[in-house]
């Protein structure tokens, strides 16, 4: 039995909204869907709206702090992900470098702790 990891490929941009986003870009993230999807390895996906709508949540002594914007400022943004169920870290890290974010961004991967199954 072969055992398998799901990981998280979170993508790391600098959009700051869709229109910053070519046709060929879309294009990319769609080919890497498929291919991923086709080889088994894609689980889930989604593009996310900009971190202009985001809202922050904290809580400190016991009070509820509500902010408008991300939880921090940086140059690059949270921008969307894959879950990814591979072998092993290093086949993730293959996947991941064939986002196409990671042309001008970074993708972070990380495994997920596995579920109840």
């Amino acid at each position: 039995m072969v055992t398998v990891t799901r990981y998280i490929a979170l993508i790391w941009t600098k959009h700051d909204t869709d229109a910053d986003i070519s046709a060929d870009e879309v294009a990319g993230y769609d080919a890497f869907a498929r291919a991923a999807a086709e080889a088994g390895v894609l689980r889930e996906g989604s593009a996310l709206h900009p971190v202009s709508v985001s809202t922050t949540v904290r809580l400190r002594d016991d009070e509820v702090l509500i902010t408008d914007g991300p939880f921090v400022e940086s140059k690059e943004q949270l921008s969307g992900y894959f879950v990814l169920e591979c072998a092993d870290l290093d086949e993730a890290l293959r996947w991941a470098a064939r986002i196409p974010g990671a042309r001008h961004g970074a993708i972070e991967v990380r495994p997920l702790f596995r579920d109840h199954e």
